[in-house]
């Protein structure tokens, strides 16, 4: 996959975005990344992880949409995260990463709700050492509300 980033394949890409990310016939939660997620330190675990587990603090206010909410977790010693909750399905929790600090993003995970459950998680993004990020909630393949870049 190319190095966009959620948004930008969303708004571009159409219905072959939201095939490819969010399933519409999801029998389990899935954990989808691009661009180069996965590079530091981190990525790809969860923040439940030992050594990171009870680090994280909400940093933000929790945004909403339509009774969905989002929030944004981050940890000075692993990176940070992304939760929704309230979601219905077909949404997903998406962390945007930043190398740079510029507020473009690099690379991105998403998780997506399973089914019965109304919430989901991302793994880790490193946005330490001058790294930034944010929590996207998106739905049918729509970004809906994002967090600011921290």
């Amino acid at each position: 996959m190319s190095r966009r980033s959620l948004t930008t394949l969303l708004a571009a890409g159409g219905a072959a975005a939201v095939m490819a990310l969010l399933p519409m016939s999801a029998v389990h939660a899935a954990s989808f990344s691009g661009g180069n997620y996965g590079a530091y330190a981190r990525e790809g675990q969860y923040p439940t992880v030992s050594g990171c587990a009870g680090t994280f603090r909400q940093v933000g206010a929790t945004k909403t949409f339509e009774g969905m909410a989002l929030k944004y977790y981050y940890s000075d010693a692993c990176g940070s995260f992304a939760r929704i909750e309230n979601a219905r399905t077909n949404c997903a929790a998406v962390l945007e990463r930043s190398n740079s600090g510029a507020g473009r993003a690099d690379g991105w995970v998403s998780e997506t709700v399973d089914p019965g459950l109304t919430y989901a998680f991302t793994k880790i993004g490193n946005n330490l050492d001058g790294r930034v990020s944010r929590a996207i909630l998106a739905c049918d393949g729509h970004a809906l509300v994002n967090t600011g870049w921290y």
